[in-house]
């Protein structure tokens, strides 16, 4: 991934973050075939490895699993807040009209040599940590005991296990960091009026690069 200086995520942990707020990874990886593309909530172990390791699973049906042998290296691609930029938000339209639209947003590119699992305790384990993760914030959170025992086994045994341990770990924010200053706060301006989910968060990522020290 391209990544001009000021475009970059400040530092591993913020690209991990992205990736726990955004777990649903676009996992690309060669095969025989050529490549291989598929959209696989992740969960990120933290404490194994320099940049840590991606957890998830796929249906036993899906062949991806059975080319990872051969397969080498692949690439999980996590997006994170974006939105189209409008010049009509930059005072400098009135003032010089050497203004064009741009697009903001921020990515997180995990490499790794991924792996199949098919050992029905780590499976297990890694489901009922996934479904944690996910039920945490909910009022009355689900967990594997609330369904019958045996309907999750016979659902363990069409899943298999994937593992990535994250040998490089890019980021790039893409937050109006290249505009004049003015029209930089009309993008807040004008994503926070928008008022969507998407372009407050967005609106939040530019407001944090202006705020943060050159270099930071």
């Amino acid at each position: 991934m391209y990544i001009r200086k000021h475009h970059e995520l400040p530092g591993t942990a913020a690209a991990q973050a992205l990736i726990e707020a955004h777990p649903l990874g676009a996992w690309v990886t060669p095969s025989d075939e050529g490549l291989l593309a598929n959209h696989v909530p992740f969960l990120l172990d933290r404490s194994r490895g320099q940049f840590g390791t991606l957890l998830g699973h796929v249906s036993r049906a899906n062949p991806v699993w059975r080319q990872l042998p051969a397969s080498g290296r692949s690439v999980v691609m996590f997006q994170g807040p974006q939105a189209y930029i409008t010049p009509g938000w930059y005072p400098g339209k009135q003032a010089h009209g050497k203004v064009v639209p741009t697009w903001n947003y921020a990515v997180a590119h995990a490499h790794g040599v991924a792996r199949a699992i098919h050992d029905e305790a780590w499976l297990r384990d890694l489901l009922a940590r996934l479904t944690a993760v996910n039920e945490r914030a909910r009022p009355m959170p689900w967990a594997m005991a609330d369904a019958p025992g045996d309907f999750i086994d016979k659902l363990l045994r069409a899943v298999v296990g994937i593992e990535i341990p994250i040998d490089a770990l890019v980021g790039k924010l893409k937050a109006s960091q290249d505009e004049e200053l003015q029209d930089r706060w009309g993008t807040v301006d004008g994503l926070t009026a928008e008022g969507t989910e998407s372009a407050l968060a967005m609106a939040s990522l530019v407001r944090q690069a202006i705020d943060r020290p050159e270099g930071d």
